[in-house]
């Protein structure tokens, strides 16, 4: 399995797709209805009109690549069928493929660190330096 990193866009397809359109049929698709790029880089996500099979396409810088993937039971959990697409996380995307409830599946938001206050009492001694004793 291909697993985007987390600075990838996922692109869920809202709508059924035809599932006998190939990788070029779902390149189109993507230009023709999403006004994306599908040569982004970005993973385009599509489902079945069964809900038990999703088809995947992404360009990798060489190629373009297809991955398809056809789950048993319920079938993969999909949102109210609107036109246009979703933006997914790359949590919510492993969810989606293993098969889960990944609308509930949400990623914290991380904070940058910030850089500590100096101390302008001079107690403690910054990293690197050596202490001198008289």
């Amino acid at each position: 399995m291909i697993v985007p990193s987390s600075s990838f866009k996922i692109y869920l397809a809202m709508q059924p797709v035809d599932f006998r359109k190939g990788i070029d049929g779902l390149v189109n698709y993507v230009s023709e209805n999403f006004d994306l790029d599908p040569f982004s880089g970005a993973f385009f996500v599509f489902r079945s009109k069964g809900r038990d099979k999703i088809k995947i396409v992404m360009w990798d810088g060489t190629g373009l690549v297809l991955i398809y993937k056809r789950i048993e039971g319920k079938g993969f959990y999909w949102p109210k069928l609107v036109d246009g697409t979703l933006t997914l996380t790359k949590a919510q995307f492993e969810a989606l493929f293993e098969g889960i409830d990944w609308r509930n599946v949400t990623t914290p938001r991380y904070l940058k660190p910030q850089r500590p206050p100096s101390n302008p009492t001079g107690a403690s001694h910054p990293r690197g330096q050596r202490q001198t004793h008289e």
